[in-house]
């Protein structure tokens, strides 16, 4: 509903409630890929966490998610995904609009992406809040106001990491209970077993990044 983390990326829609409940709970285990969802508002629409491993370098999984004009190949429900503005290596801006189906109206957002690693137990962070008037409103596409994805990174043994994403987004307007439940299961098995192939790339296998310690 994020891309990219807003993400990077929308993995999935859905409305925040500051009084949302805090508790998890196992939505979808498959593929080594668990789906996590909690109530954030009472007329039922979730949140959304995942969690997976994936055999990958830390700088591999980094460059993946920055490489930002590459989101329609693996972000579920991305029509468009596009750099704005590359602030340093490890902070950057884009655009991305989310298909939803008709006779609903499309979705977009501008995501402000910034990495991050501790020194000590090199655990990389990735924030992507939304930065709503970055741009002008397009006709006919609702603005997403509020959103903000978060991936934290964790390497593991065998050059492996541990992946623990989550997503909280008010996508605006109405949007039907039954369709942002669609997203928040659908939306993330989609995305990342396409994330799963697309990270073998050449350009993200051999990718070094000056910010991000492997060792």
């Amino acid at each position: 509903m994020y891309k990219g983390l807003l993400f990077p990326f929308l993995l999935s829609l859905f409305y925040h409630s500051v009084n949302a409940q805090t508790d998890w709970t196992l939505k979808r285990a498959k593929d080594g890929i668990s789906i996590y969802t909690k109530t954030v508002s009472s007329s039922g629409l979730k949140g959304i966490r995942v969690k997976c491993s994936l055999p990958a370098k830390l700088s591999q999984m980094v460059a993946l998610i920055m490489d930002v004009d590459a989101g329609e190949e693996w972000v579920y429900g991305t029509k468009s995904s596009v750099l704005l503005r590359k602030v340093s290596p490890s902070e950057l801006y884009y655009y991305s609009e989310v298909d939803i189906p008709w006779p609903l109206s499309n979705r977009d957002f501008i995501a402000h992406l910034i990495v991050s690693q501790d020194p000590r137990t090199k655990v990389v962070t990735i924030n992507g809040p939304t930065e709503a008037t970055y741009l002008p409103v397009k006709k006919n596409i609702v603005r997403v106001n509020h959103s903000n994805g978060k991936w934290i990174l964790t390497p593991t043994k065998n050059n492996s990491i541990q992946i623990d994403y989550t997503l909280e987004v008010d996508p605006g307007g109405t949007i039907p209970v039954w369709l942002v439940n669609l997203f928040a299961t659908s939306g993330p098995t989609e995305t990342f077993k396409k994330m799963k192939t697309q990270i073998q790339k050449p350009q993200y296998v051999n990718a070094n990044l000056s910010f991000i310690d492997n060792d």
